[in-house]
């Protein structure tokens, strides 16, 4: 299908595009990619490639890049070219703009210069994977990528240790299995959780289990593309810290720490690395207390 150059009103437009397979995009996509003054994208090849599979020339125009190494500079030249009447076509890799996309600077930008901003919606990999996951969608937080640090990782994790809603994030390959093995340390290896790879395209894969079962299964060869991990909220009942702490005395006084931890964080169902910081700081208070 070859399309034809209409006129756009100036503006910021955000297109969304294709995660995967790139008969996704939607009709208004290719009419504002067809008609935009300026084209600008965080991966010029994709966005070409992607043009050329659906018939849309560049003609005179060239697709200028916008990634998180582009200077301030280059936000400034696309608002002032809005502001001289021109319209700029903005497009992620793949999927939504702004969603763990450099994209976010450029509407900071175009709002505070009062611009008018709008959106070609498209597809998105965090919603195509709460569809496919099979975890609760009534409320869901999407958590981007995890510091790559392993106490970092667990630290941002243990942020989101109680909140009420499906946990999504997207991940690396290489680092999926250390994720993993986090996530059911901190959360509780009993959590339901999913593994989406590779969403809308050949090789589409969705595993499911619990966090403990996930962990083992990517232990071993990290798997290839693109993956978003799904981890469902937390069920967890209320437990008083003082009975807490009463029992991890009584498991303490028999053995490790660490296996004390263990044994009182599976009776009451509560993450292991949580239970395990109590009982340290009551054995230094209790070390304190001989001295």
């Amino acid at each position: 299908m070859n399309y034809q150059r209409v006129p756009l009103s100036a503006g910021l437009y955000f297109v969304g595009v294709p995660i995967g397979t790139a008969r996704d995009i939607t009709l208004r996509a290719l009419d504002t990619l067809a008609s935009a003054d300026v084209l600008v994208a965080e991966d010029t090849r994709t966005l070409r490639k992607l043009m050329d599979i659906h018939g849309i020339p560049l003609g005179d125009r060239r697709v200028q890049a916008l990634h998180d190494h582009s200077g301030a500079a280059v936000g400034e030249r696309l608002i002032a070219a809005i502001k001289e009447g021109k319209s700029v076509a903005y497009a992620s890799e793949a999927g939504m703009p702004l969603i763990a996309d450099p994209g976010f600077e450029l509407s900071r930008l175009a709002r505070a210069s009062e611009v008018p901003v709008t959106c070609a919606p498209g597809p998105s990999a965090v919603l195509t994977a709460l569809v496919l996951a099979g975890l609760p969608t009534d409320a869901f937080f999407f958590a981007g990528f995890l510091p790559n640090a392993k106490a970092a990782r667990c630290g941002a994790l243990e942020r989101l240790r109680e909140t009420q809603g499906t946990l999504v994030f997207y991940e690396s390959p290489k680092r999926l299995g250390a994720m993993l093995r986090d996530a059911q340390d901190v959360l509780g290896p009993d959590r339901q959780a999913a593994v989406c790879r590779e969403l809308t395209k050949k090789f589409e894969e969705v595993r499911r289990g619990t966090l403990a079962e996930l962990a083992e299964t990517y232990s071993g060869k990290a798997p290839k593309g693109e993956i978003v991990v799904l981890v469902d909220r937390g069920h967890l009942g209320s437990v008083n810290q003082t009975d807490l702490e009463t029992d991890l005395r009584r498991a303490m006084a028999d053995m490790s720490v660490r296996d004390a931890a263990d044994l009182v964080a599976r009776a009451h169902g509560l993450p292991r690395r949580k239970v395990y910081q109590t009982a340290l700081a009551l054995g230094k208070s209790q070390d304190d207390t001989t001295d």
